[in-house]
This record gives C-alpha cells, structure tokens and sequence, in this order.
C-alpha cells in the first residue's frame, strides 16, 4: 500500500467514495438500518425528489473571488450551516459513537446533535466535543421528572441548545428489518414509547419554562405545527419526517420547507434535514429559508468509512461543494441569497437514496 493510500485526501476525493468503504464495512443489518425507511420508502424517495425538483438560476459577471460559506448558529460560529444529524445507536457504525462524532464536528468546525439513544451519553459526548457546537435530542421514554433530568443534564454539561423528537408516537415499520426477522433490541413490545405517545404541548410548555438554553422540535411538516411551535415559545423548529423512517407517504422535507418558514416569519428558527447530501442541497435549504441545515445518512458514510478522521474530510468536500455552488451562483454570502436564485425543475434522475451520488457502483439492495 502506498502513502497515499493512507492518506484521507487522496482516498477520499468524492462525497460517494464514503458509501462504497461503508458498505463494505458494515454488516447487511446495520446497512439496511442506515439506509432504509418505512414501509415503501416512499417518503425517502420524495425527500430526494423534492431537492431535486429544484434548479439554479445562476448570475455572472459578478467579484466572486472571496466566499465566504460560515454562518452564526444560536450565536456561535460554523464553518458550514451544517449540523451532524442525531442518529440512534452510532457506536454500531464506530466503537466510539456520539463521542467520535463530536470530536471530528469540533475539530472542523461545526457541530453535532446527540441522540439520546447513542453511546456514550450525554455527560462524555459533550466532554469529546470539547467547546465545540452541540446539542442534545431526547427521545421521550419516561415520566416528567426523568424528562426534566435531561434538560438539567445538558444544560450542565454546556450544550448549545434541547432537542425533542416529536414524530416517533409509533414505531414504524420497517420492512428492511422485518423481511430479515431482524429486530433491533430497542424497539421490542414493552417499552417505554407509551410516554413519547402521551407527550404534548403542556409538556413543551414545562420544559421551555424549565430551560435555561434554547428549545427545540424535531419532525415539523406542517405550518400549522409550526405556528403553534413559535405560539408555545420554542426557539427553533425543526423540519423533518426523520430521514423517511417513520410516516409513509409523507411530503419532502424541502417541500415542506417554505410553508414552515412562511408560518414562523422570523420568530424562531428553522433548522432542517432529509435526504441532504451534496453542497448544492445545502444551498438549496437556505434560499428557502433555512438557518441551519443537518445531514444525517452522509456523515454515517464517513464515520463507517474511516470514523472521525473521515466525518472531518467528509465536511471539507461538502464545505467545498458550498463555496462552489456559491461562486457560481455569483453571491460570496448566503445573505446574498434570495428565491430568484431558483426556480421549480423537472427532476433529471430517478429519485432514491443514492440518486445524489451518480458514480456509486453497489448492488441494488442498496436503493
């Protein structure tokens, strides 16, 4: 093996290289788990489809020779508006889970959301993470005062802000797992997910007045949802349909973007993940109104491609799709940046979990 064989750089040089190591690295249940979605996938299918029902209205002529692709973030600076997504059960993809992931987000630059339901917690995640971006997404699986443990929890151990996941009321199905008999131990009968089906609005309104840091919630797809997300005082709401994996036949993400956006008119802000993998889709979500965009499958490419070292080198190729796609656009900011910049188009690929990634040789199951 050559040194450039041991070298990120050259073995990583195109966003799709990280799926074809983490396809041979995973095992088929853990693969299906990253990759698949509810029953006919139907709503993974529309997230892609709905970025790329989008095309570019580009200027010219214009200084493009200094882009800047940073944004702020609840106050604090990112190298790119782009957030690693609260993945469940990330030690399977790593020995060192959330804490890997952690690490590489701060050591480039951005951050990361935990998942509740990721080793090693939340008390040495954000030790890894150092002072880097970070926060903490609760997946409802007790009563008031184990909820009210965890907000107390992050804010102690200095995270940036308290997600909650508020589109998991049932356990999908996913057919991936199930034509395998494959059930994953924390989705058994029996569980505690009565407590995320009996979880509401006052409950919100308990934990925002408890909160010291900003609050938010994952899995808006409606303005209406979105209006009463600001009513209630949240902080930021956050668009997604959990990456196609629990409602199927739902609408895209980017689709439901601008009716989310329209509904909290400034008020709060609006984060949002589904299917965004290339830095053109970044782009995309903050011409529709994004402040912050959170991609979930691509870093679970890189972490099982080649763990933090990967996550980091993974960012920079995204980092340099952004200031491409911004160059060429002719803005050197994204508060240059506005609808003109886009307009609806007709979709030139068939749309599915790899439709972004064109030179990515691997069987179908793998769609």
């Amino acid at each position: 093996m050559s040194d450039d064989d041991d070298n990120l750089e050259y073995r990583f040089q195109n966003l799709h290289e990280f799926a074809k190591i983490a396809r041979q690295n995973l095992n088929r249940n853990n693969w299906d788990y990253l990759i698949g979605a509810s029953e006919t996938e139907t709503t993974l299918a529309r997230n892609r489809m709905a970025l790329d029902s989008i095309g570019f209205r580009p200027r010219v002529l214009r200084d493009v020779s200094d882009v800047d692709a940073s944004k702020e973030v609840f106050g604090k600076k990112l190298r790119i508006p782009v957030l690693t997504a609260p993945v469940g059960s990330q030690e399977n993809f790593e020995p060192g889970g959330g804490g890997t992931v952690a690490a590489a987000t701060t050591k480039f630059g951005t951050g990361m959301i935990l998942s509740s339901v990721s080793h090693p917690g939340l008390e040495a995640t954000a030790k890894a993470a150092g002072d880097g971006f970070r926060v903490f997404q609760l997946y409802v699986r007790g009563d008031e005062d184990w909820v009210d443990d965890h907000v107390r929890r992050a804010q102690d151990n200095g995270y940036n802000a308290f997600c909650l996941t508020v589109d998991t009321d049932s356990y999908s199905r996913r057919e991936r797992d199930i034509a395998k008999r494959h059930e994953r131990r924390r989705v058994r009968p029996g569980d505690a997910r009565i407590y995320q089906a009996r979880f509401n609005w006052k409950d919100i309104d308990r934990i925002k007045r408890l909160s010291k840091i900003p609050v938010m919630i994952k899995g808006v797809a409606t303005g209406e949802d979105a209006a009463l997300a600001v009513d209630h005082g949240l902080d930021c709401v956050y668009v997604s349909n959990h990456g196609g994996r629990q409602l199927d036949q739902g609408l895209g993400s980017i689709e439901v973007l601008p009716e989310v956006v329209e509904a909290v008119k400034g008020r709060a802000k609006v984060w949002v993940d589904g299917s965004i993998t290339r830095g053109t889709d970044v782009v995309k979500a903050v011409i529709l109104g994004a402040d912050c965009v959170v991609v979930g499958r691509l870093y679970v490419y890189a972490l099982a491609a080649a763990g933090g070292p990967g996550i980091v080198r993974m960012l920079e190729i995204l980092e340099d799709e952004i200031r491409i796609c911004l160059s060429l656009l002719g803005v050197t900011s994204y508060a240059q940046l506005d609808k003109s910049y886009i307009r609806k188009a007709m979709p030139a690929v068939w749309s599915h979990v790899h439709s972004p990634f064109p030179h990515l040789d691997l069987p179908k199951e793998t769609y």
